[in-house]
C-alpha cells in the first residue's frame, strides 16, 4: 500500500479523552485531532481550545510504537475578562471546566521519538511533525507505510 492509498484510507484513529477533556460536552472539544502521513513523517494536529501553553503544564510524550500522549491542565476561566478598552464581566461560560487531562492515540506506524517538532498555535492547535523510524537497510524513496 502506497502513501497515496494509505492516506486515502480515511484513517480514524482511536482516541482516549480523561479528566476535563472527557467531561467537556458544553463548548468546543477538546482533543479533536488530524493526522497526515508523507514519506518520511507524520504530522498530527491537536484541538486544545481554551488551554494556555503558559498555564496548562502542557506536556507531549511520543513512544518509538507510535503512541502519543498529551497532558496538561484546564486552568479556570477569568470571570472578568479585560479587553483594549472595556472589561467585561463573564455571563455565558462554554470552555471546558478546570482540571487535568489526558489525550492519547497512536499514529499509523512507528516513529523516532527523538526526532520530534511540537508548536503550539496561538489558535489553541498542538501541531507535531514527527520522523518516522527506519531501519538502516530500508532505501530512503522506496519507504512505504506498513499495510
Amino acid at each position: 500500500m502506497g502513501v497515496q492509498d494509505y492516506a486515502e484510507s480515511k484513517l480514524k484513529p482511536s482516541v482516549d479523552l480523561t479528566g476535563s477533556a472527557k467531561e467537556c460536552s458544553n463548548g468546543p472539544s477538546i482533543g479533536v485531532i488530524d493526522i497526515g502521513v508523507s514519506q518520511s513523517a507524520f504530522l498530527f494536529r491537536v484541538a486544545l481550545p481554551g488551554i494556555r501553553s503558559d498555564q496548562s503544564k502542557l506536556k507531549c510524550e511520543i513512544q518509538r510504537d507510535g503512541k502519543v500522549l498529551i497532558q496538561g491542565i484546564v486552568t479556570q476561566g477569568s470571570e472578568v475578562l479585560q479587553g483594549l478598552s472595556s472589561v467585561c464581566q463573564m455571563t455565558v461560560e462554554k470552555l471546558c471546566s478546570p482540571g487535568p487531562f489526558t489525550i492519547s492515540f497512536n499514529l499509523p506506524g512507528p516513529v523516532d521519538p527523538r526526532l520530534f517538532s511540537p508548536k503550539f498555535r496561538p489558535d489553541g492547535i498542538l501541531e507535531v511533525v514527527v520522523m518516522r523510524f527506519r531501519r538502516p537497510s530500508d532505501p530512503v524513496d522506496a519507504w512505504a507505510p506498513p499495510s
